[in-house]
């Protein structure tokens, strides 16, 4: 994931800076180990620099020369020592400038991350509103479509009933009620004629049919 990149990226940026450090921690030591061989003998030196003094101030000029000899020794060591301690210094000085550097972008880098991951997230916050804005869109078109169909089912309706207007302006309601009428007097016709068959004598039959034969 994206938090997981930047995440990464930090981390290796640590690896970096601890990879440095370990590096600036050996210079160091051998710096300090220099420093303290070099400075050794800048005290040998001295030594045997009083120590040559002194036997001059006993009248004894051959102890003195061999102090004197003694000191030429550390003196050499000194100025052999002398390029070693001053390179060992620089590089020293260069790799801790290196780890502060370092220890500061990894501070910057990880403010970096955290402020570029809640960038991202609400991006994609950002993206799921319009997604959601959008959906609503259609929504909207579906209802408009909706609406369409009902305005043209209206139209239909009001032109069939157009229609039916139109049909029932061609009859002549005169003619309608004649012909009614006429339905009527045959229905009242049939009626009297009901009841004058309903009028008729009636026919008794015997209760006893007569013998065959008389």
């Amino acid at each position: 994931t994206f938090e997981s990149t930047v995440r990464q990226t930090v981390a290796d940026m640590k690896t970096e800076l601890n990879n440095v450090v370990r590096s600036s921690a050996m210079a160091m030591s051998n710096y300090n180990r220099l420093d303290a061989e070099y400075q050794k003998y800048v005290r040998q030196s001295q030594e045997w620099k009083d120590r040559a003094g002194l036997a001059l101030d006993a009248g004894n000029e051959d102890l003195a020369r061999k102090a004197l000899a003694k000191k030429a020794e550390s003196d050499k060591q000194v100025a052999s020592l002398q390029s070693a301690v001053e390179s060992a210094r620089q590089a020293s000085d260069s790799l801790k400038n290196q780890v502060a550097e370092l220890k500061h972008k990894i501070e910057e880098g990880e403010r970096t991350a955290t402020t570029l991951v809640a960038r991202k997230n609400a991006a994609l916050a950002q993206r799921k509103v319009s997604e959601a804005l959008a959906g609503v869109g259609k929504a909207d078109n579906a209802f408009a479509a909706l609406s369409s169909f009902e305005e043209s089912v209206a139209k239909e309706e009001a032109t069939a009933k157009a229609f039916d207007q139109l049909a029932s302006a061609g009859k002549d309601p005169n003619l309608e009620a004649e012909f009614a009428q006429l339905q009527g007097h045959t229905v009242d016709a049939d009626l009297e004629a009901l009841k004058r068959e309903r009028k008729l004598p009636k026919v008794e039959l015997p209760k006893e049919l007569p013998a065959p034969g008389r």
